[in-house]
């Protein structure tokens, strides 16, 4: 008997080494999740159907999935809302560069343009977030529509989508299916020229600092190397800081609003700015100096700064032809003295709320985030919900190495440490995943929770819960605005987990943290730790400036006016001690 469609697309996917698809099922999508059935599962060598209680946490855990994998990734949604769902996190795989099959099913192929119940055009919906987007419409069609999906998404590193109509997707097929060759990138070598160019650069200037984005990923010990040979401190991005923050002692930290460390005065300071692999958007926090760019992607060169040197090429073998070529620089003062910046910044300002602060109440988030790192283990893997989660994790874990950090860094999308941190584990079971999650982002897709619980995937939830959109709060006062809105109802967050399963507990006493972590990575299952943390403890920048000051000292008068002086004085209390001395 000849075989339906759904189940030689399925047969595809799995001869590109798919092994879970998440979604949601619904009528248009049934048979390709009956012919995802008919595979019998991982354990049987076949596919499992991870399903999640939103289309767009699907589209997230495959976005995840992908990021910690190197590999393809898929998720899937019924016609019209359903798939429509996929959106905002395909969103953010697109732009973190996440291999992302999504497979949008379709109303029945007679009906398109009739206005018919549920209808939308997603060939045309998903076109912004995706690097492949095409309309399956006949049997013989439809395996070379898959076979380019895949290899989009696998060779440009982005998303793909394929949409099916449920009616296609039940005939039977009738076309050979194509020999899917998945490619191995190839590393960009740059031009001679260009190569030659950023030497001269170095070579004349006489302080350089680096700046590193997630583009220096396989080329850590090639960039620790340059700053060695020519004394230049090394800034990162958030993105980077998986990939070149550890065993680097030219490590600064980060610049912009959620940044530490002395990244900020290290490159205003610089001679020369060397961008590698980054396309860091924030362009204020970028100085004025001369610069110098390496980029795989030539749209990238000069469109956040005016750039002197644009190498087009990957970093590591840019820097293995660049490293004959300069010399070394004999002076360290430059990098000396932001070394020194850095360590007193690290150990009075981000260290400050890490001291002494195992008595305080309500608990200091920052003081919880250390000592996650500190007893987590060495190969877990963070997600980080947007907002202060992203803070913290920026400036308390290290990535070792061996460590992955994962959020939304490039799209900023709310609740996304879960669905992220349910992908991950899908595809590593035995490794420790750890989810940062905010109260106003786990509130946001709570009922994944369920699906954790469902698919017992061990999991440990860390909700920061300080009532309060605090990265929002934090916007508004540097715009001089009375904080308005960001107040996010108490909800006991433990005790909704215990009820679906969960090992669960809520602290409010730091010197219980420690305990409650220990419980929750010793328990063979899904757990989830509440901590209640002090709403006014607020991201401070590494380097005020003038107008963010003014900003802060505006809106404290109105919450000084409108809420009273202690709200304030509160406020000062938790914050104080963390902004920046000299």
């Amino acid at each position: 008997m000849a075989r339906e469609l759904a189940t030689q697309l399925i047969e595809q996917l799995q001869a590109a080494g798919v092994r879970r698809i998440y979604g949601i099922v619904g009528d248009s999508l049934n048979p390709l999740v009956d012919a995802v059935r008919k595979t019998g599962g991982s354990s049987c060598g076949g596919i499992d159907w991870i399903h999640v209680r939103h289309e767009e946490a699907a589209a997230f855990a495959a976005g995840a999935e992908a990021q910690i994998t190197g590999e393809l990734a898929v998720c899937a949604g019924s016609c019209g809302p359903g798939n429509l769902h996929l959106m905002n996190g395909l969103y953010d795989a697109n732009r973190s560069g996440a291999p992302v099959l999504a497979i949008a099913s379709h109303i029945p192929s007679k009906q398109i343009g009739s206005g018919f119940f549920q209808e939308t055009h997603p060939d045309r919906i998903f076109d912004e977030c995706s690097v492949y987007s095409e309309l399956v419409s006949s049997s013989d069609q439809a395996p070379r529509v898959m076979y380019n999906a895949i290899a989009h998404a696998v060779g440009l590193r982005g998303v793909a989508v394929v949409t099916l109509p449920g009616d296609v997707a039940n005939l039977p097929a009738t076309a050979p299916t194509p020999m899917q060759r998945l490619v191995r990138p190839a590393a960009l070598v740059p031009a001679q020229e260009s190569v030659q160019e950023l030497a001269n650069a170095i070579n004349s200037a006489d302080k350089v600092a680096i700046f590193a984005g997630a583009g220096v990923q396989g080329a850590h010990d090639e960039v620790v190397a340059l700053a060695e040979k020519i004394n230049a401190p090394i800034g990162h991005s958030l993105r980077g800081k998986d990939f070149i923050q550890y065993g680097n002692p030219y490590d600064i930290g980060m610049t912009g609003l959620l940044g530490y460390g002395a990244a900020a005065e290290g490159i205003e300071d610089a001679d020369l700015l060397i961008l590698l692999g980054t396309d860091f958007p924030y362009d204020q926090f970028l100085p004025k100096t001369r610069t110098a760019q390496v980029d795989r992607a030539p749209e990238n060169l000069g469109r956040r700064t005016d750039v002197d040197i644009a190498v087009h090429g990957d970093v590591l073998p840019t820097l293995t032809a660049l490293m004959p070529l300069i010399e070394a620089k004999k002076s360290s003062k430059f990098l000396d003295t932001i070394l020194k910046k850095h360590d007193k910044l690290m150990n009075k300002a981000v260290g400050a709320y890490t001291r002494r602060a195992e008595k305080l109440v309500p608990i200091h988030p920052e003081y919880a985030a250390s000592l996650l790192d500190q007893m987590a283990d060495d190969d877990a893997v963070f997600t980080a919900d947007t907002g202060m989660c992203n803070v913290w994790s920026a400036r308390y874990i290290n990535p070792l190495g061996t460590r992955r950090l994962i959020g939304s860094y490039l799209h900023g999308s709310m609740a996304n440490a879960l669905p992220q941190a349910i992908g991950v584990q899908a595809a590593f079971p035995d490794r420790q995943v750890i989810s940062l999650s905010g109260d106003g982002g786990l509130s946001m897709l709570l009922g994944e929770l369920i699906t954790v619980a469902a698919h017992k995937l061990p999991i440990t939830v860390v909700v920061f819960n300080n009532s309060t959109l605090g990265m929002v709060k934090l916007e508004m006062l540097v715009d001089g605005l009375q904080d308005f809105g960001v107040d996010v109802p108490d909800a006991n967050y433990a005790a909704v987990a215990a009820a679906l399963g969960f090992q669960s507990v809520r602290v409010s006493d730091p010197e219980d943290i420690a305990a409650a972590y220990r419980a929750a990575f010793d328990h063979d299952g899904p757990s989830l730790v509440e901590l209640i943390t002090d709403p006014n403890a607020l991201s401070i920048p590494p380097k005020l400036k003038s107008g963010q000051v003014l900003g802060f000292a505006t809106a404290m008068s109105k919450v000084v006016l409108n809420k009273g002086a202690g709200e304030a004085v509160s406020m000062a209390r938790s914050n104080l001690r963390n902004i920046p001395r000299g």
